[in-house]
């Protein structure tokens, strides 16, 4: 049997529950043998939108919230290769990585009703099975042109700009982010937090 690799992209401004929940959920259904939490290193779709947080700082974050999380991997290549972040070039790399390997992008509901706009959609749908995570009750319908596997995974009502926010002003983030994550949150200073 070939290697089976899920690519879960993202920028991980923090990275939360909620992602954990969908990676591991996603390589259970599927079967994957890992599913890499590649960090962007420069995301492409959030420029001029807000200030992100270094690609150093946000890799941390993942390989903190990933340890001991049985395949779950942390990805670098992105910010390793410098510049906008692009999916298709990122699926190339694994592809030379794991030869022969069945390649999956992993992304959300959100994400996929966009896809169309990602840079070489086309390209990306030629190397990987394409998987789109859907929330209970609300099915969202991903762009036709494109072949989607759908993954369902319990609704968590937590996002990354949420989290930023209660940064700010002070609210809990218990049981939203891990403590290893937290941790290191507050060495490296993140998101208003003293050192």
């Amino acid at each position: 049997m070939p290697l089976r690799v899920g690519l879960f992209g993202g920028t991980f401004d923090p990275p939360h529950l909620g992602h954990l929940v969908t990676a591991v959920n996603v390589r259970n259904v599927l079967k994957l043998d890992h599913v890499i939490l590649m960090v962007a290193n420069d995301p492409w779709q959030k420029h001029g939108i807000r200030e992100v947080a270094s690609a150093p700082d946000r890799l941390a974050m993942v390989q903190a919230a990933i340890a001991g999380v049985d395949g779950l991997v942390a990805g670098d290549d992105e910010i390793t290769r410098g510049g906008p972040s692009y999916t298709a070039d990122t699926l190339a790399t694994l592809g030379q990585r794991y030869p022969g390997a069945e390649l999956f992008t992993i992304v959300g509901d959100d994400a996929a009703s966009k896809f169309g706009s990602w840079q070489r959609a086309g390209e990306i749908a030629k190397l990987s099975t394409l998987v789109v995570v859907d929330r209970p009750g609300s099915p969202m319908v991903p762009p036709s042109e494109f072949i989607w596997n759908r993954v369902e995974v319990p609704r968590l009502e937590v996002s990354s700009s949420d989290l930023r926010a209660r940064f700010i002003d002070g609210r809990p983030l218990e049981y939203l982010i891990s403590d290893q994550v937290m941790q290191v949150i507050a060495a490296r200073g993140l998101y208003g937090s003293k050192k």
